[in-house]
């Protein structure tokens, strides 16, 4: 995954950073995606053989500042590797494809009230999402890492006892650190509406002392912005990232399953991804 991080920095992309390494456990990720794989095939098995609706537009919500997933360039345009995904998706579909930033603690609220058709910005599988959405199966790898400055005296995670933790509220890093048996020694949670927010507290110190976060945003994060952070070698676990729509619209998720799976093989999907992290690292 890393190896993506000096492809940013050599050159091809120069943005105005709104912006996730630790040692991933590569069976906890293998768990998750063939959890998440499982899941999918069950629901196709539901729906073989009705025949797919016409769409004319599928409305994405995404957190706006999911950098390098979705977020605003130095123009104020949205860009990112899950926009450029889903416009291939809507083009293999044959629909417009629209962008909307939602507040992300409410994203489950947009999508059941159809505000938006589907969440598509890092988003995390998770047993209880699965159970509330319609997931598609993963494409890409996670992991929650944990970033203090670089002249922090947390070394481990154990020493994260009596610290103060920030996180962005509604995201799968909170579900992470409460998971884990180290969550009762953790002094105090604080949370943000964006992972922006908790960097910047983490930069000007005084409020909080680390934070956990998507590993993908937060080491491109690091590196574009310059900032002084150190990532631990521990982390709060592999995930894997889905694209979900409302529970029951299966309609629109086999025409996504479908599409997600002719990018990767005609080739589409390696070049976003090389574009975005100099190398292919999508696994739909």
């Amino acid at each position: 995954m890393k190896k993506f991080l000096s492809f940013v920095i050599a050159g091809t992309m120069v943005l105005s950073m709104a912006g996730c390494g630790g040692n991933s456990d590569s069976s906890e990720t293998s768990e998750a995606e063939t959890a998440a794989e499982e899941d999918v095939e069950a629901d196709a098995e539901e729906t073989d053989g009705e025949e797919a609706e016409a769409i004319d537009k599928i409305v994405v919500g995404l957190d706006d500042t999911f950098a390098p997933m979705g977020f605003r360039d130095e123009n104020n345009e949205l860009v990112g590797f899950d926009i450029d995904l889903a416009n291939a998706v809507g083009e293999i579909i044959g629909c417009e494809v629209e962008f909307q930033p939602i507040d992300w603690d409410t994203k489950e609220t947009e999508l059941e009230t159809g505000k938006i058709d589907l969440i598509w910005n890092g988003f995390s599988y998770s047993e209880e999402r699965n159970e509330s959405m319609t997931l598609s199966s993963p494409y890409l790898d996670n992991a929650q890492i944990i970033i203090v400055p670089s002249d922090s005296d947390i070394q481990t995670k154990a020493d994260l006892a009596g610290k103060v933790v920030g996180l962005q509220d509604g995201s799968t890093a909170a579900d992470a650190v409460e998971a884990d048996e180290m969550s009762s020694e953790i002094g105090e949670i604080y949370t943000y509406d964006t992972n922006d927010l908790a960097f910047t507290d983490l930069s000007v110190g005084g409020r909080i002392d680390a934070v956990v976060a998507d590993e993908i945003l937060a080491m491109y994060y690091i590196e574009t912005s310059g900032a002084d952070f150190r990532v631990l070698d521990e982390d709060f676990g592999s995930e894997v990232y889905v694209v979900a729509a409302k529970l029951g619209n299966t309609a629109l998720m086999d025409q996504v399953e479908a599409a997600l799976t002719e990018i990767g093989e005609n080739g589409t999907a390696a070049e976003i991804s090389e574009k975005w992290f100099g190398e292919n690292i999508y696994i739909h």
